[in-house]
C-alpha cells in the first residue's frame, strides 16, 4: 500500500510538471516581426526550409538579437518535427536551440521575448523522455514564461503558452479549460491577429466538447494563417456538432 501510494504521487507530481512545460509545447507562433520565410516553412511543415534558415542564421548568432533569431528557428524546427511524429529529431533541434536561447537571455535578461523562447525551448526537449525531460525542464519552463510575463505583461504569446500549460494542468493544481481559456482570451485581447491563440482556444475548446465554438476558434486561426497545416488539421478533425 505504501509502494502504491508512492507510485501515484510521483506520477501525479510527473503529469504536473508535464503540464507545466507543455505551456510552451507548441506555442511558438508567429512573433511579430519575425522572418516571412521562417513563418511560412513552420506553416507548411517544410523541415528542409528550416534547417536552410537554421544554417543561415547561425551566421549571425554572435550578438543576443541574433541568437534569439537562430533559436527561435530551432524552436520553429522543433515543433515542426513534433507535428510530424518525429519525436527524436524535435529533441535534437530543442536541445540545441536550448543552449542558444540561453546565450541571449544572458546577454539580456530584460527582454521578455527571450525569455519566453527560452521557456518554450524548455518544454520542446521534454516529449521524447517525458518522464526525465518533466523533472528536468518542467521548471524551466514554467519560470520563464512567468518572468516574461512579469517583464512584459501585454506579451501575448506569453499569455498563450501559459494558457496552453493551464490547459494541460490538473483541476486540483488551478489549471483547466476555465483558466486557459482565460489566459488564451487575454492574449486575444492583446493581439487579434495571433493565430496561435485561436489555435488554442480550438484545442480547449474541443476537449470541452464544445465542438462549434471550437470550429470558430480554428476558422478564425486559418483566417490570419491560411497556410497553416497543423490547424487544418484540427478543424477537419472537429465534427460540426
Amino acid at each position: 500500500m505504501r509502494h502504491s501510494f508512492r507510485y501515484k504521487k510521483y506520477s501525479f507530481s510527473y503529469r504536473v510538471m508535464a503540464g507545466i512545460a507543455a505551456a510552451s509545447l507548441y506555442a511558438v507562433a508567429a512573433i511579430s516581426g519575425a522572418d516571412p520565410a521562417l513563418i511560412k516553412a513552420r506553416n507548411q511543415q517544410n523541415l528542409q526550409a528550416l534547417d536552410a534558415i537554421i544554417a543561415r542564421d547561425k551566421q549571425a548568432a554572435s550578438t543576443p538579437d541574433g541568437q534569439y533569431k537562430l533559436a527561435l528557428a530551432y524552436s520553429y524546427a522543433a515543433e515542426v518535427a513534433m507535428e510530424l511524429r518525429d519525436k527524436k529529431r524535435s529533441q535534437g533541434y530543442a536541445v540545441t536551440g536550448l543552449d542558444i536561447a540561453k546565450k541571449a537571455v544572458a546577454g539580456n535578461e530584460s527582454n521578455a521575448e527571450y525569455h519566453r523562447l527560452l521557456g518554450a525551448m524548455c518544454g520542446q526537449v521534454i516529449p521524447a523522455n517525458p518522464l526525465l525531460g518533466a523533472l528536468s525542464y518542467g521548471n524551466c519552463a514554467r519560470d520563464e514564461i512567468d518572468k516574461a510575463i512579469s517583464l512584459d505583461p501585454k506579451n501575448a504569446l506569453a499569455y498563450v503558452s501559459r494558457g496552453v500549460g493551464n490547459y494541460y494542468l490538473p483541476a486540483q493544481m488551478g489549471g483547466g479549460v476555465d483558466p486557459a481559456l482565460k489566459d488564451l482570451d487575454k492574449a486575444i485581447s492583446l493581439d487579434p491577429k495571433l493565430g496561435d491563440a485561436y489555435l488554442w482556444k480550438g484545442v480547449v475548446l474541443h476537449k470541452a466538447n464544445r465542438n462549434a465554438e471550437a470550429r470558430q476558434a480554428f476558422t478564425e486561426a486559418l483566417k490570419l494563417e491560411p497556410d497553416r497545416i497543423w490547424a487544418k488539421q484540427q478543424l477537419d478533425k472537429t465534427p460540426a456538432q
